[in-house]
């Protein structure tokens, strides 16, 4: 504020909005960013919105701005379930970063090659193929698929909660390419596969290898984000997409150097990148349990980390909460707490606060698309649990009614430009998924579709109210409404099958799903609910867990064929 001559937030954000291309310089000088060639122009927007040319001229790769903190200062702390905490040095993880790199260029990987999984394939020119380890063998050979990718890194088994889950088997099942295998104990848990070999094995002697300095807008990861046609959309991120995700952590949930972030996620999904880069570029600490997140054992990581910026998911802070397994812990090193994935509930969220003497937590909303958020929270406003109190500097965005008019509750829509924003998919047009029929801003502005319901409060604050197209969150994962459907309707005895999502509380989704049952054969409604759970687990992901199974006669339908959604929430409300 006092270096652009504002003050208060909201003039800053106004100034961010207005000056896209002086924020993002700003925000690339405060954090450091290191270029092997010099950009000559921030942003170049004379090719219109959608696809703007960011940090012209420039050449850098974005490792190299990873390890600017001390070599002796920690990169991370880390604990496996059941072990002690240990640390990882900036030092260290620069080293174990060129071998990785070292060894995937003595395998014959070439640059932009893909690989399925983080810091040497990015330094070595190639691009990560981000896949959650909760997914079953046949959404791992969709986004293997998709991403093209020519190697692979896995455990052999992952532990959460003393129970034991197949990672390596997975892989054989949706018939990976060649994978790297990192034991999760010290014997290998099944032999393997003729041209797979273990991680000590591939590991090269060590030897400094010289980074491979890419274009800004060449990738280096693809994540995948569900559509609403039912196959995820491969979106992906960029040598500048980290850029935003640490400018986020900076200015919103006010990371500097030396903290300890913690927040439990997954690799596969946009936050486990985000962590890395959130961390590593503002010069902190990592911080990496790898266990239940769900028990005790990881509130006194929490603890023992010295954590100073926990982010949640709205669902694991009510199990939490429930449970009691947090009681008489210290978090009081903690500076800010952060929340994302899904609709808060406010009492659950002042609960989290007075776990840390009332931390404020900071809302935060968005997307892999986006790279980070575009409505979030600031430690310079008070906090209201369960509401956004700013939106993210360096974009914009407006709210509609059906009507493409401005309101104060309805369809959210981003304003372009900003670093972070994807312009291409893999498997999908562009264009058509997120500006094809959207409306214009106020003044003309090209509106780029996002798929979130918001309602602006009084004093400026902000609450979600959940998606406006077919997808939902669920467990703070996104999915979509026909990637469900698709499962669940090979279930015996099920003709037709529509979920939604609801949100009773106004917290955390809930899945239900509309059945109509084959011509004289209607199953109990236990029997079916089992069912269909039996194959979420099997065919997507175990974390989906069921509701509610409502049987109904006949889908409520447009002349068009479209399922009415909005029919059967109403339906659900007036029971």
């Amino acid at each position: 504020m006092r270096r652009v001559g504002v003050d208060s937030y909201e003039a800053l954000h106004g100034w961010s909005a207005q000056n896209r291309a002086a924020f993002w310089g700003l925000a690339i000088e405060r954090l450091g960013v290191r270029f092997q060639h010099p950009y000559s122009r921030v942003g170049d927007f004379s090719g219109g919105l959608e696809h703007p040319r960011w940090l012209a001229g420039a050449r850098l790769n974005i490792v190299e701005s990873c390890f600017a903190a001390p070599a002796d200062s920690p990169a991370i702390l880390h604990q496996t379930e059941g072990g002690t905490l240990d640390t990882m040095s900036v030092g260290e993880l620069e080293k174990l970063t060129d071998r990785v790199a070292g060894s995937l260029r003595r395998r014959g990987c070439k640059t932009g090659d893909a690989v399925a999984i983080y810091l040497g394939i990015v330094k070595a020119g190639g691009v990560v193929v981000s896949i959650a380890d909760s997914f079953r063998p046949k959404e791992i050979a969709t986004r293997l698929r998709l991403g093209r990718a020519t190697l692979v890194f896995t455990q052999d088994v992952i532990v959460r909660g003393g129970k034991t889950f197949p990672l390596y088997a997975n892989l054989l099942e949706a018939d990976a390419p060649s994978v790297i295998v990192l034991p999760a104990h010290n014997a290998m848990s099944l032999p393997l596969r003729k041209g797979d070999c273990r991680w000590s094995e591939f590991l090269d002697s060590g030897d400094r290898i010289a980074t491979v300095i890419r274009e800004p807008s060449d990738p280096i990861n693809l994540l995948f984000s569900s559509g609403t046609t039912g196959e995820p959309k491969a979106i992906p991120w960029t040598q500048i997409t980290p850029i935003k995700c640490a400018a986020d952590a900076h200015f919103h949930q006010n990371v500097q150097p030396g903290d300890v972030l913690v927040w439990p996620t997954n690799i596969g999904w946009m936050m486990g990148p985000w962590l890395i880069f959130a961390s590593l570029l503002n010069r902190a600490t990592m911080g990496l349990h790898c266990g239940a997140p769900t028990g005790r054992e990881l509130g006194t990581f929490v603890q023992q980390a010295g954590t100073t910026m926990l982010g949640v998911v709205p669902s694991l802070v009510r199990t939490w909460r429930n449970t009691g397994c947090m009681d008489g812990l210290d978090w009081s090193e903690i500076k800010v707490f952060s929340s994302t994935g899904e609709c808060s509930v406010a009492d659950d969220m002042r609960w989290l606060m007075s776990q840390a003497g009332g931390k404020p937590v900071i809302e935060y909303c968005g997307g892999t698309e986006i790279g980070g958020g575009y409505i979030t929270g600031t430690v310079t406003r008070p906090c209201v649990p369960g509401t956004f109190n700013a939106p993210a500097l360096g974009l914009d965005f407006v709210i509609v009614d059906e009507r493409g008019q401005p309101a104060e509750s309805g369809e959210l829509f981003i304003v372009p430009p900003s670093i972070g924003l994807s312009e291409t998919l893999l498997n999908q047009d562009h264009h058509q998924v997120y500006f094809a029929d959207t409306p214009q801003g106020l003044r003309g502005e090209t509106l780029r579709r996002h798929g979130d319901r918001m309602e602006k409060l009084p004093g400026g604050y902000w609450r979600a109210q959940g998606r406006a197209d077919d997808t939902m969150n669920l467990a703070g994962i996104k999915v979509s409404s026909a990637e469900i459907e698709r499962v669940v309707q090979s279930v015996p005895h099920v003709a037709e099958a529509a979920v939604i999502a609801v949100s009773p509380d106004g917290g955390p989704s809930q899945l239900v799903i509309f059945v109509v049952c084959s011509a004289g054969q209607v199953p109990g409604k236990s029997e079916l609910l089992a069912a269909m759970q039996n194959a979420v687990k099997r065919d997507l992901n175990p974390l989906f867990r069921i509701h509610d199974v409502v049987l109904i006669d006949v889908l409520p339908r447009t002349a068009s064929n479209k399922v009415l959604r909005r029919a059967l929430r109403d339906r659900l409300s007036s029971v």
